[in-house]
């Protein structure tokens, strides 16, 4: 037994009920079941649902986000380092400016370990902000109830620095996340209790709260002074001719060399970590591709209605696929085990919903060209629903079969 093991036992009676550190019981099994594996597991949903260690479940969650992290980070450099050497900026400035010098890395967009450390001098504090804000509302909750700290915190942090700008300001990143983890989770009682998406919520209250830094034009590319709108933003003007315009193209769209949020560029990488998370059977399947199959259907529906004053009726379905964050959302959002629907035939319907809603609110309402986000917090609230009425239809055929 290791001398850490050792040390963590011996302070374990001043934890537990009546000892004298009994109020940080959360805090002290955070840190021993993140260095160990625990000998239990928890009894309570979501995980007992799927019969999974939640923490296994968090970890390929996890794991299954590096690809759009990795392709994320490289291309906030590609991007930043690009609109310099247009607006013709040899440095970045302040401390970013200066590590990356004192390191001697190069602004050069071809070099990608230099745009892919670039990314990370945007991304690391965004992060770092969102796991020290939601995991001090985390334990200070789990206090509260002398509950343990769930893992599943590591996943909406996660999922939520992705879905945002890479130049947001910080205190914006801790409210976002504030407001996700204690309106979106915490208040309903917390990990597997909440009806709507954690990461999602936060993400929603910014876009409202402050719309300027979540959706204009200059808010994609971590340069001052630089405008730069999403191929999603150009089509919801001017449609798909300002994209063709713009040197957009629709491979560009797939692998994720173009403005965005920080992970959800690169569809590619959302389908390889959403190819995981199905094997691994963390996500499902049925919503996965209902999703998709709501999308093709209402895209291609809106395609032969057409329209001479709105041009997002012509968006084909292969671009609604890899412009904004469908795919991320679709990968990673809609596929949350807690807000989703738990029925098979439920889960096709809640995966329909969010591809039907989604591609409604780009066309429709020209104030949200990204639907993504409100379709699947839209569909959260309705899967209680979904699932109640899946149940009793079945509880009516078997009763009109046996009875």
């Amino acid at each position: 037994m290791s001398k850490l093991r050792k040390y963590l036992d011996s302070i374990h009676p001043h934890f537990i009920k009546g000892g004298r550190y009994e109020k940080f019981y959360s805090l002290y099994e955070m840190v021993d079941t993140f260095l160990y594996t625990p000998s239990d597991v928890t009894p309570h949903a979501p995980h007992a649902r799927d019969a999974l260690d939640i923490k296994r479940v968090m970890t390929y969650v996890v794991i299954a986000t590096l690809p759009c992290i990795l392709i994320g980070l490289w291309n906030i450099g590609y991007q930043a380092n690009t609109a310099m050497a247009t607006m013709g900026i040899e440095q970045a400035p302040g401390w970013r400016g200066s590590i990356l010098s004192l390191f001697g890395f190069s602004y050069d967009a071809s070099n990608p370990l230099g745009n892919f450390l670039h990314g990370f001098m945007y991304f690391f504090p965004i992060y770092f902000v969102t796991l020290l804000v939601g995991g001090i509302w985390e334990v200070i909750f789990a206090a509260v109830r002398n509950h343990e700290v769930n893992e599943g915190f590591l996943v909406t942090s996660m999922l939520f620095a992705l879905t945002l700008p890479p130049d947001i300001p910080l205190w914006q990143v801790a409210l976002g996340i504030s407001f996700g983890v204690v309106i979106g989770k915490e208040v309903f009682g917390g990990t597997g209790k909440n009806f709507l998406n954690p990461a999602l919520t936060g993400r929603c209250f910014l876009f409202f709260a402050y719309p300027a830094h979540m959706s204009g034009d200059a808010v994609w590319t971590a340069v001052d002074g630089f405008s730069g709108a999403t191929p999603l933003g150009l089509a919801a003007l001017d449609g798909m001719q300002a994209i063709f315009a713009n040197g957009v193209t629709w491979t560009q769209a797939f692998m994720g060399s173009i403005q965005g949020s920080i992970g959800s560029t690169s569809t590619l990488a959302c389908i390889l970590g959403g190819m995981f998370l199905m094997y691994t059977r963390i996500a499902s399947w049925r919503i996965i591709f209902g999703v998709f199959g709501g999308m093709v259907i209402t895209s291609t529906l809106l395609n032969w209605i057409g329209s001479d004053t709105n041009p997002m009726f012509a968006m084909p379905w292969y671009w609604h696929l890899t412009l904004g964050g469908f795919a991320f959302g679709m990968m990673y959002m809609a596929t949350d085990p807690v807000s989703a629907s738990m029925t098979d035939v439920g889960r096709w319907t809640f995966g329909f919903l969010i591809g039907f809603m989604t591609v409604l609110i780009r066309v429709i309402n020209p104030a949200f060209p990204e639907g993504i986000m409100l379709a699947i917090l839209f569909a959260n609230i309705f899967a209680p629903l979904i699932d109640h009425f899946v149940v009793q239809v079945n509880v009516r055929r078997r009763k009109r079969n046996y009875v």
